[in-house]
């Protein structure tokens, strides 16, 4: 049976056979859901505060669109790269409590993916500061 084509018994997930508005709708109940699930981690809580500063930031920063769209990506991409990172560990977390080396290497490649997307975002808000107030 294609992917996609319900199963005579039904989709798995309702949310597979919506359509037009109500996916839209449903979907962007999960999105927020998903939200709310990442505000349960401290690391997210501090890079989502932390957003809240550096966001209106960009705009009195950013000396065109480009520059102000540059900042304030860099500040989503952190928070992107953190809810994946959030998203891995709890998928292997539901398979089990075991040391494992593939989960191992999961976590950490997860881990080291915020870790640049934090240094590029520093590296980005260095650059603009330094432009704007010693150059």
């Amino acid at each position: 049976m294609p992917s996609g084509e319900p199963s005579p018994t039904g989709p798995a997930n309702p949310q597979k056979a919506r359509r037009g508005l109500s996916r839209l709708w449903h979907a962007t109940g999960y999105s927020l859901q998903g939200l709310r699930a990442g505000w349960g981690e401290s690391a997210f809580r501090q890079e989502a505060l932390a957003a809240l500063v550096l966001l209106p930031a960009s705009l009195w920063l950013g000396a065109s669109w480009v520059e102000t769209a540059v900042l304030a990506g860099a500040v989503l991409l952190v928070l992107i790269t953190e809810l994946l990172n959030t998203g891995i560990e709890a998928a292997i977390d539901r398979i089990g409590p075991d040391w494992h080396p593939l989960s191992k290497r999961a976590k950490d490649m997860g881990s080291a993916a915020v870790l640049l997307a934090l240094l590029l975002c520093a590296a980005v808000w260095c650059a603009a500061l330094y432009h704007r107030f010693l150059s």
